[in-house]
């Protein structure tokens, strides 16, 4: 039979901890969230003022930022908008239900003040010290690399340095592109007017400059955690030289062992590793790749034989199953 479709409305009675499911992943990160904020509160008290009118909480603007990492939310004017119906999101910000969610811009600009006073590397080095009390983190085996990071800044805010003028415009409509022809855009030359520390960088040489970061990575091998976390310049220090900064964070006076690519290649990160009773990675030496019609007949050479070598094990299958 077919069910009727006219709903009535109901009163709803309940909590977001209600529904909230009892096996869900979230329920297990969010103690461990709770504790290092705790343990950030006297910070928090240092960094905000007694007078004025209240902000959003700090606790609220952190857990925000782990929300949209864990669930993929891009921008936090789309993290508001979901606020508004999430329960999930509303229990893991203690949320009631009928609360109203956070303005797009005044959590945009509040999220940004709070970034900016070296909030979020304090979250993780408790987060991190909570992994180590479970013992969830090795203290022998670690992974240093680097990455680009795009900036928040178009190609169409750089400026020669000391020019501050609009340079001319290509097309038509409300967002032209600039035009560039004949300008050679480096660092040494120009910057971007809207954020100054960012600088020209790429991957390789087939790969387009555009205006990024370097950022660089500590993890460790038991859990695959990252346990220190650097922002640099992308035209600033080479990645083994922040990489021996992050190694002289660790704890202790053990033994280790460092793993890394070719960008770590370097003679002074060996030596610096040494210095520090950590074993370097072991880099082998790099053989020649082939090109052209070269690396075609070196590849025909090692594929007639595999195909010899099988051909002749079925001539020997078919005569023994003829006998």
């Amino acid at each position: 039979m077919r069910g009727d479709t006219t709903h009535q409305a109901r009163m709803i009675a309940t909590t977001p901890e209600q529904l909230v499911p009892h096996d869900h992943p979230i329920r297990r990160i969010k103690p461990i969230v709770d504790g290092a904020l705790a343990e950030l509160s006297p910070l928090f008290e240092g960094i905000y003022s007694r007078i004025g009118r209240p902000s959003i909480p700090p606790e609220h603007l952190l857990k925000a930022q782990l929300l949209m990492a864990l669930f993929s939310v891009p921008s936090a004017r789309r993290f508001c908008d979901q606020l508004q119906y999430n329960m999930l999101f509303k229990w893991f910000l203690d949320l009631n239900v009928d609360d109203s969610p956070f303005h797009a811009s005044t959590f945009s600009k509040n999220q940004e003040r709070l970034l900016s006073q070296d909030v979020a590397r304090r979250f993780l080095l408790q987060i991190v010290a909570e992994a180590r009390r479970r013992q969830l983190l090795s203290e022998d085996h670690f992974s240093v690399d680097g990455t680009l990071l795009d900036a928040w800044a178009s190609k169409k805010s750089v400026r020669p340095y000391g020019d501050d003028h609009e340079p001319p415009l290509a097309g038509r409509g409300k967002n032209p592109n600039v035009n560039y022809r004949g300008q050679r855009l480096t660092n040494d030359t120009h910057r971007s007017t809207t954020d100054p520390d960012a600088r020209f960088a790429r991957k390789g040489d087939s790969h387009q400059a555009r205006l990024c970061f370097a950022g660089h990575l500590l993890m460790e091998h038991r859990s695959g955690l990252a346990v220190d976390v650097q922002i640099t310049r992308s035209q600033g220090d080479p990645e083994w030289e922040v990489a021996l900064r992050m190694l002289d964070g660790l704890e202790g006076r053990r033994r280790r062992t460092v793993a890394g690519d070719r960008a770590y290649d370097a003679r002074d990160f060996v030596a610096g590793c040494r210095a520090r009773r950590i074993t370097p990675p072991r880099m082998w030496p790099s053989t020649p790749q082939p090109c052209g019609g070269r690396a075609l007949l070196m590849g025909v050479q090692r594929v007639i034989p595999a195909i010899a070598r099988a051909s002749a094990g079925a001539n020997e299958w078919k005569r023994s199953s003829a006998g």
